[in-house]
């Protein structure tokens, strides 16, 4: 059972399910002990040109206790075939990974972790300006309320266009509906309307003790009316209600998204470093193990 590790989306049962009804299946690798699993890793395949089959691991592994992580480096290949491997480690040391024989192909991403728990408690972590924004958005006339993802909400089309206008990539919304439709109720949309209008909308996939934002979008008079911040607020507390402990806003970018890094830190999220994406290739892992340490960091 995986309930007890605070798995992130790419990691998660809810996640291998809508990938599988896409057509790409993951394989499962677990440590147990005493029927109980204190290690777990997803893992994903791809063909990548003259690399042939490459194995992914994103987001992982996940471990009950940080001693379970200790000798991951150094006994993956138990559990695997000898493939290339892609890692987007979290919790793993970098001269441990180096030592082992993994390249650092990318810096470090930070994410912004949520924790939830009682409305004082929420309230408590969140700046000033959030909170003052929150008010005022709480007597604006706005309405929220809660709908299961269709692959025809107004949401979707705006993730496309907003998206293509401003040039990043996330999970397609073909994967959110496949993750609605394979997790039945696991898919929320919070919705904001004004005057019966729909001004604002964020998505929530649930996931075991997680839960993350996946995508929002504010029109001029949502924003205006500071909508997101009336929507998170509820989304916060249903999302405690309903037993989820952490709720994971997503790439946290002051250089590439300014404003929406400021709202998320605003909420009192807490700003965690991932590990970097990191290769494992037969014929590069002598070079990596000789790699100057400032460069595995």
């Amino acid at each position: 059972m995986t309930e007890s590790l605070p798995l992130p989306l790419p990691q998660s049962p809810q996640y291998a399910r809508a990938c599988e009804a896409l057509g790409l299946r993951l394989r499962v690798c677990k440590r147990e002990r005493r029927r109980r699993v204190r290690l777990w890793w997803q893992v994903q395949s791809r063909w990548l040109g003259p690399l042939g089959r490459v194995d992914l691991v994103s987001r992982g592994p996940v471990a009950e206790a940080q001693e379970d992580l200790l000798d991951w480096p150094d006994r993956w290949r138990r559990w695997h075939d000898g493939r290339p491997l892609l890692l987007n480690a979290d919790g793993l040391d970098p001269d441990q990974l180096r030592a082992a024989g993994f390249w650092p192909l990318m810096t470090a991403a930070t994410v912004g972790l949520l924790r939830l728990g009682t409305p004082a408690e929420m309230r408590s972590r969140m700046g000033q300006k959030w909170r003052n924004r929150l008010n005022v958005s709480s007597g604006a006339g706005l309405s929220i309320r809660q709908r299961k993802l269709s692959s025809t909400h107004w949401l979707l089309h705006a993730e496309r266009r907003q998206a293509r206008e401003k040039g990043y990539r996330s999970l397609p919304p073909a994967f959110c509906v496949a993750f609605a439709k394979t997790n039945p109720g696991d898919a929320i949309v919070y919705e904001a309307r004004h005057r019966g209008e729909p001004v604002a909308a964020a998505l929530m996939l649930r996931h075991g003790r997680m839960a993350t934002w996946q995508m929002g979008h504010s029109s001029p008079c949502g924003r205006q009316l500071n909508a997101m911040n009336l929507i998170l607020w509820e989304a916060m507390q249903d999302l405690a209600a309903r037993g989820h402990d952490q709720l994971d806003l997503g790439i946290m970018n002051d250089s590439d998204a300014p404003g929406v890094t400021r709202f998320k830190r605003g909420t009192g999220a807490v700003e965690h470093q991932l590990g970097g994406t990191w290769l494992h290739y037969g014929a590069l892992a002598p070079l990596a193990r000789r790699l100057p340490l400032r460069l595995a960091s």
